[in-house]
């Protein structure tokens, strides 16, 4: 099984960046416009409203401001960053990779390991562990950016998706000290749900065309190009509240912990209804389950840390807390990890 463990590496920072730009779900009556039906979609979902970004406007921005935010604080500099990873589904270019060009667009020395990982929803975990990875292998601070432009994968004709997508940027900074306790990741992953949640064309599989930038409207009336995010709503619900349950209880069982020794359950913010259903089957404390969806809706992989950044200010600077993380993402994959006695500066959230 998929466990990393590691001692005395923690984050440092964390901060996060949004677009100004602000799309209230209740103006979706032009898709749903019978209003009974569009409240008890937006209660269920519980994404009230979300940020959109411009069409100039790409991840790496998002994650710029996001690290800028933690450099001008003059709490850490530059010149102690060693290493960049970028994590998102929507980089710059296919190549050259955007974490060496954020490398130059920072400041950042051009001694530093960067990298780019393409992961969904579950990402930043993903992220999160790689770092812990290369501060255990020798490098000093790690700037982990994450995030996502999802509404420029989401069709606005699209009932299934188009409500519940938002955008953001978010930056921490991964360091070694002897404060941190033992974090342990656990990771997982279920290919045979690959179709499930999909972007049909544009990679390589099946090449951009003419064709795949052509709108058509599905059996329920949704419309969407084969460029545009595509989801099984049912299957990723029943596949999420069996695994991401199975997934929390298989780590706390090997690390012999209960609920009591979890100050936060930080879950992905996939869905209100989703969400409450995982944490009332678990029997898991609602009140120490932060949510930040019905503000931001669902960011992808940016959602846990801008979950933080957001309903955990009171946590900056204040003594250690134990934090559970965990997510699900298209594939399926799975990562969760447990870090224990963690502490960190909170940066207000930029908007861009």
């Amino acid at each position: 099984m998929a466990f990393l463990s590691f001692n005395e590496i923690g984050i440092s920072h964390i901060s996060a960046c949004v677009p100004k730009s602000k799309f209230r779900n209740a103006d979706l009556s032009y898709l749903i416009p019978d209003s009974d039906v569009l409240e008890r979609l937006v209660n269920t979902i519980g994404i009230k409203e979300k940020r959109h970004a411009s069409d100039e406007t790409t991840t790496s921005d998002l994650c710029y401001e996001a690290a800028m935010e933690i450099f001008a604080s003059g709490n850490i500099s530059k010149d102690e960053i060693d290493g960049v990873i970028f994590l998102s589904m929507s980089p710059d270019y296919i190549t050259p990779p955007t974490s060496v060009i954020l490398q130059e667009r920072l400041g950042l020395s051009k001694e530093v390991y960067a990298i780019d990982l393409n992961m969904p929803c579950s990402g930043f975990v993903y992220a999160l562990s790689t770092a812990f990875g290369l501060i255990a292998g020798g490098l000093n601070n790690v700037l982990v950016l994450v995030g996502e432009t999802m509404t420029k994968f989401a069709n606005p004709h699209d009932r299934v998706n188009f409500p519940l997508y938002g955008d953001a940027g978010t930056a921490s900074i991964v360091t070694r000290h002897r404060s941190f306790g033992n974090s342990t990741f656990y990771f997982s992953s279920d290919g045979a749900g690959a179709n499930d949640v999909i972007i049909p064309n544009g990679g390589f599989r099946n090449q951009l065309t003419a064709e795949s930038l052509v709108p058509k409207k599905d059996n329920e009336g949704n419309i969407r190009r084969a460029v545009d995010i595509s989801m099984n709503g049912i299957n990723t619900f029943n596949h999420a509240v069996f695994s991401i349950p199975k997934q929390i209880k298989t780590l706390m069982n090997y690390l012999g912990i209960s609920g009591d020794d979890i100050d936060y359950l930080i879950p992905h913010q996939a869905n209100k209804f989703m969400l409450d259903f995982i944490v009332k089957k678990l029997k898991f404390d609602k009140s120490k389950v932060p949510m930040s969806l019905d503000r931001y809706g669902n960011t992808s992989c940016a959602t846990i840390p801008l979950t933080i950044v957001s309903e955990l200010k009171g946590l900056s600077g204040s003594a250690s807390s134990n934090l559970f993380l965990t997510s699900i993402g298209a594939g399926w994959s799975f990562g969760s990890a447990y870090l224990k006695e963690t502490h960190f500066t909170i940066y207000k959230i930029v908007e861009l």
